[in-house]
C-alpha cells in the first residue's frame, strides 16, 4: 500500500474516462496538510495564536507522507484496510447504474462496463488519497482542540487555504464543534491568511 498521485476524479461513460477537475486528487494537498500538522505539534507550550510565518515550503515523498501520517493519526491504519471496501462500493454503484439505464445498447452497455473495470486501480488510489487527506484533517481538528488554539495566521500559496477551507467542515463536525471563520488580512505589509475558532462554551452544570 502506497499514497501517490493518481490526478483528478474519473468520470466513466460508454465513450471513455473524463477527468473532473473541480474534484483534484487529495495526494495535492497532503504535503501542506503535513506541515500544518508538524507547525501545529508542540513541545513546550501551548499556544492560542499561532502564526506559520516560515514554512518549510517542501514537497515531502510518499514515504515520509505516509511516516507523519502514522505518527499523527491514530486511526491511519484504518485508511489502508477499508480502501477496497470503499472502492468495491464505488464501483458497483457505477455498475447498478449501467445495469439500470434501458437507454444503451448492448455495445455501448458492454463498453460502459468495461472503462469501469479498466480504472479499477485508479478508482483504488484516488479513494486511498482522499481518505490520507481526510485523516489529516482529523488529526488538525484535534490538535487545535487539545493544545487549545483559538488563531492560525498562514502565508498564502501553496494550498494552505484550501487545507484550511476543507478544515472548517470537519472542526465543524468535530466533537466539540468549532465556529470556524476563514478571512485574509493584511499584516507586517504582507496579506495573509487567518483562520479564527470560537472555543465551544463549556456546559454549564
Amino acid at each position: 500500500m502506497e499514497l501517490k498521485y493518481v490526478g483528478a476524479k474519473p468520470t466513466v461513460s460508454q465513450h471513455g474516462v473524463n477527468f473532473d477537475q473541480t474534484k483534484p486528487d487529495r495526494y495535492t494537498f497532503l504535503s501542506s496538510a503535513v506541515e500544518l500538522l508538524e507547525a501545529l505539534t508542540f513541545s513546550d507550550t501551548e499556544k492560542e495564536n499561532i502564526h506559520l510565518y516560515h514554512p518549510e515550503l517542501r514537497e515531502y515523498s510518499s514515504r515520509e507522507l505516509l511516516e507523519f501520517l502514522k505518527k499523527h493519526c491514530e486511526n491511519i491504519e484504518d485508511v489502508f484496510t477499508t480502501r477496497e471496501e470503499k472502492t468495491e462500493k464505488l464501483i458497483q454503484k457505477q455498475i447498478e447504474k449501467v445495469k439500470e439505464n434501458n437507454h444503451l445498447t448492448y455495445d455501448e452497455r458492454v463498453a460502459w462496463l468495461g472503462n469501469i473495470d479498466i480504472m479499477h486501480d485508479y478508482f483504488l488510489q484516488y479513494i486511498t488519497n482522499e481518505s490520507a487527506y481526510d485523516c489529516a484533517l482529523h488529526a488538525l481538528a484535534d490538535k487545535i482542540h487539545s493544545s487549545n488554539i483559538e488563531e492560525v495566521t498562514f502565508p498564502l500559496g501553496r494550498n494552505y487555504g484550501l487545507v484550511m477551507t476543507d478544515l472548517i467542515d470537519i472542526l465543524r463536525d468535530h466533537k466539540p464543534a468549532y465556529d470556524a471563520v476563514l478571512s485574509f488580512v493584511e499584516k507586517d505589509g504582507q496579506t495573509v491568511g487567518k483562520l479564527d475558532m470560537k472555543r465551544p462554551k463549556p456546559l454549564s452544570n
